[in-house]
């Protein structure tokens, strides 16, 4: 997919204030308009708590880290096993923390494309940690299970909906009714349905006819379920760059006002 110029588009980025700067970087260089509007908050847990958490699991053969939050807050709690990562920018968080990563899927960034590595195809008489936030899928827990491993959560951090004044919430809405954001950007389901309990009613009318761009197959699936007529596209990958040419190249037009 080339390069192409994102001159005039407005594009909301709805990733976690600390997580946004590199999509901010990728859609600035290509001449669009990056409007920043978190929707998920992450919290670190308590660490004395997490500490007690962690001291009172087995100590495991393999820990999964499965997003570069659960690196940047749990990795200290994981001395003596495999490590293995969910996506690629999880395993740069690993090893930019000085880290080996063990178990990594080349071929995607999902909890899928890890299950079907090889070094977790058979896991009888393995302990497995799964470093995580507060709560998420199941399907790595399940399956793990289901291949004879003994499962244990470590959990690091919380995610939770910002709050904002209506003065913020205005001036996303008129941003968006003067035809200055033109596309959205959606990495989790969560996002995506805090976005949507963020807006008034006017401006979900203008959501349900912005092209979304995300690099998850499950959060496509959800904004389709909640707007059928929504048009979206899925990115090659989760990388800023990957999600900036997709924006790029599906063409976009200002929603305009209702």
């Amino acid at each position: 997919m080339t390069d192409l110029s994102l001159a005039g588009v407005g594009v909301l980025v709805t990733r976690p204030q600390h997580q946004a700067a590199g999509l901010v970087d990728a859609i600035e260089r290509r001449g669009g308009k990056a409007v920043p509007f978190p929707t998920i908050q992450i919290v670190a847990r308590d660490l004395a708590q997490v500490s007690s958490d962690a001291a009172q699991l087995p100590d495991p053969d393999i820990a999964i880290f499965v997003s570069s939050n659960a690196v940047q807050h749990g990795l200290q709690h994981v001395l003596n096993a495999r490590i293995a990562a969910v996506g690629p920018a999880t395993a740069k968080a690993i090893e930019a923390a000085g880290r080996s990563v063990d178990i990594l899927s080349v071929t995607g960034f999902d909890s899928e494309h890890l299950l079907a590595k090889a070094e977790l195809a058979d896991l009888s008489g393995k302990t497995v940690r799964i470093i995580r936030g507060q709560d998420g899928r199941e399907l790595l827990a399940t399956t793990l299970r289901n291949r004879g491993a003994h499962v244990d959560y470590l959990s690091v951090y919380e995610r939770t909906m910002p709050s904002y004044g209506a003065a913020a919430v205005d001036t996303i809405t008129s941003e968006w009714e003067l035809g200055g954001i033109n596309v959205v950007t959606a990495m989790s389901v969560a996002a995506l349905l805090n976005l949507i309990s963020l807006l008034p009613e006017p401006t979900r009318k203008l959501l349900a006819r912005t092209p979304l761009v995300t690099p998850a197959a499950r959060v496509l699936k959800e904004a389709l379920n909640q707007f059928p007529d929504l048009p979206a596209a899925l990115s090659d990958g989760p990388g800023a760059d990957e999600i900036a040419r997709t924006i790029a190249a599906i063409g976009l037009t200002a929603p305009g006002k209702p």
